[in-house]
């Protein structure tokens, strides 16, 4: 059975390192000091999507994400894995998006794409920790989902098998196809990249990150598969009203960055006064909450 296996990706910042000069002054995420990388559920994702591939000859595996015209970073990084293909949607009007417009963005895509059997991503980003942009996506395209995935067993008889984290332990259930499946982290971690793929994809991009004076642009004209698809809001027949800031209806007054310091320890005891007393300052101090 062949499959066409759409990759939800992203390119965030690398918020597992976050310095004393992550915030700007405003209290907001400063991006420029931070690296961008791979999502890193995402590439839990992405295996599965190569191991469906590996299981039924003749799939396809495609990377979709969203953001600036340096994203398409994200797709190189898919192809020197074993993807075949990607799509970056890139677009002042995508910028600023919250969740709701992003899965909005993405549904487009993905109906502009057409015949997709299993869409995966991760289950959610570093950068927002939502974990709402695949059910939403699903729910946009009328798709059966199921979410905390750490394994797909199979796909047989239009039918995927995916062993699933629940709380207390794991169960096996099974979802006709097409499906959007969310991938934990728990899960298998991604292959690495293939020198030959490395070499054949290193000069891949979208117009948009050309410059247009490299030494290479001659292979552009010769070996079409170095130009990445690159898509607008107008691309995906997208309404403007649903995209970017103006689809946003989430707004971030502030990100504080919590620093947790041993200053003194405390003997409590069991009673409810001191119990009290220890929750009204957890949260005063902004640890819990």
């Amino acid at each position: 059975m062949k499959l066409k296996i759409v990759v939800l990706a992203k390119q965030v910042p690398d918020t597992r390192n976050v310095g004393k000069d992550a915030m700007t002054a405003e209290g907001t995420v400063n991006r420029a000091v931070l690296p961008a990388i791979f999502n890193p559920e995402d590439l839990n994702a992405l295996e599965q999507a190569l191991r469906l591939k590996d299981q039924h000859p003749g799939s396809t595996v495609g990377v979709l994400t969203m953001g600036p015209p340096r994203a398409g970073e994200i797709i190189r990084q898919g192809l020197y894995r074993g993807a075949d293909t990607g799509w970056l949607l890139t677009d002042r009007k995508f910028a600023g998006a919250d969740t709701l417009a992003t899965s909005y963005a993405l549904s487009m895509a993905i109906r502009k794409i057409g015949d997709v059997d299993i869409i995966v991503g991760g289950r959610q980003a570093i950068d927002g920790d939502t974990a709402q942009v695949g059910p939403q996506v699903a729910q946009k395209l009328g798709l059966n989902q199921v979410t905390y995935a750490e394994d797909i067993l199979k796909i047989e008889n239009g039918k995927a098998t995916i062993r699933r984290h629940i709380d207390g332990g794991v169960e096996t259930v099974e979802a006709p196809l097409p499906v959007l499946i969310t991938v934990n982290g728990s899960a298998a971690p991604a292959r690495p990249c293939n020198a030959k793929l490395m070499m054949k994809y290193k000069y891949a991009t979208c117009p948009m990150e050309r410059k247009g004076d490299e030494p290479w642009s001659a292979l552009y004209e010769s070996r079409p598969y170095l130009t990445l698809n690159q898509w607008s809001v107008a691309d995906v027949n997208g309404d403007e009203a649903q995209c970017g800031l103006s689809g946003s209806p989430t707004k971030v007054k502030s990100v504080q960055n919590i620093v947790f310091q041993a200053k003194e320890s405390k003997t409590l005891t069991g009673s409810d006064a001191d119990i009290e007393g220890l929750m009204k300052e957890l949260i005063s101090e902004k640890i819990i909450g």
